[in-house]
């Protein structure tokens, strides 16, 4: 039960993370940033 909704949060946040960007470049931006934003976080 958990997985799936898990698994349904993760899809619902990709897409709206994807419908966002206009470009593959601005996905790319977008997911740079989040990347950044975890890496702050674990250290």
């Amino acid at each position: 039960m958990k997985i799936k909704y898990l698994t349904t949060l993760f899809a619902v946040l990709m897409i709206s993370a994807i419908s966002g960007c206009n470009t593959m470049q601005g996905a790319g931006e977008d997911i740079e940033a989040g990347g950044e934003k975890i890496q702050d976080a674990a250290q």
